[in-house]
């Protein structure tokens, strides 16, 4: 699928997503916005390879969405740690919480990546900030729910102040400096290769939307200079309507790249994208025409079309 072609279906439907998402940073073109920086925060679904390969099939193309939506603006991102670029985001990292969703208690959070940002950095009127969470944090809470170290009551909770957290990191950034901030939540979890199999699809769905529900509540009054892309609206229609897009798998996993360690944090002998390149693809199928690399994680071209999505809404918006 060309990039002509995504952009007309992203036109497409353009109309609905804006009538869904009036209330959080929608509205008129103040100006054209283009960008001297780009910087992202986040998980797996941002990291463009903070400690080694990235969370999906690692194929040497633009495969993360941040990346691509950078590029649209002809703006390279590299990650801070291992090329001393301006992507910040670190897979399985969580908002505030520690250990990560895998356990590993080093892994820098959310707020931790803009610790680091702000100690060296003041936002300005001409960067474009990328931060985005929650997949990481329902995933821990709802391991240790399985696990029986906490009650229903108590994730519900944690994953509800997850989303108050995100905000907070998103009101920190503003206060900072920074005008131009998109905020992305979490895909509905549910809709993954890990929600299908889990069996706890309400469970899941309702985690998802919680966690978004109390993010976009905290940054209601941020609308000037803060822009809610919606993932879950835009994956839930991929997911429901695969052929639309281009795909003709939305429920299977691409990658046969199993993790013998707690990988992505669903558990140990789980296939991780982290892990994934092209050699590693299940045999006969084409990755690109496959929703998913990991059971949470998607692949390149699902990446790149939401890269397309958040370009075209900041377009629309700044």
């Amino acid at each position: 699928m060309s990039r002509q072609w995504m952009r007309r279906a992203l036109l497409a439907l353009a109309p609905a997503a804006a009538l869904f998402l009036a209330g959080c940073g929608s509205g008129t073109i103040e100006s054209q916005l283009e960008p001297t920086r780009v910087f992202a925060f986040g998980t797996g679904f941002s990291d463009l390879g903070q400690v080694g390969n990235r969370q999906t099939v690692n194929d040497n193309t633009i495969n993360i969405w941040t990346q691509e939506a950078a590029a649209s603006f002809t703006y390279l991102m590299g990650p801070v740690v291992t090329a001393g670029g301006t992507d910040y985001a670190t897979r399985n990292a969580r908002i505030v919480a520690t250990p990560d969703a895998a356990g590993n208690a080093a892994t820098p959070t959310v707020a931790k990546q803009i610790d680091t940002f702000l100690a060296g950095t003041t936002p300005t009127a001409t960067d474009l900030v990328f931060i985005e969470g929650g997949i990481t944090d329902i995933i821990a809470e709802v391991g240790k729910l399985n696990a029986g170290t906490q009650t229903s009551a108590q994730t519900l909770a944690n994953v509800q102040q997850a989303g108050r957290d995100l905000a907070a990191q998103t009101r920190r950034l503003v206060q900072a400096g920074a005008s131009h901030v998109v905020v992305v939540g979490t895909i509905d979890l549910s809709r993954t290769p890990w929600g299908i199999t889990t069996g706890q699809g309400a469970l899941l769905t309702d985690l998802s939307t919680k966690f978004n529900t109390e993010l976009l509540t905290s940054i209601v009054d941020l609308g000037a200079s803060v822009l809610y892309v919606d993932a879950a609206f835009q994956f839930n229609l991929m997911s429901s309507n695969p052929g639309i897009f281009g795909l003709n798998n939305s429920t299977d996993v691409a990658c046969t790249s199993v993790d013998p360690g707690p990988g992505i944090g669903i558990g140990a002998g789980k296939v991780n994208a982290a892990l994934c390149t092209p050699a590693t693809i299940v045999a006969g199928i084409n990755y690109n025409l496959y929703m998913w690399a990991d059971p949470v994680y998607p692949t390149p071209f699902v990446q790149r079309y939401f890269g397309d999505y958040a370009y075209q809404r900041i377009r629309s918006r700044w």
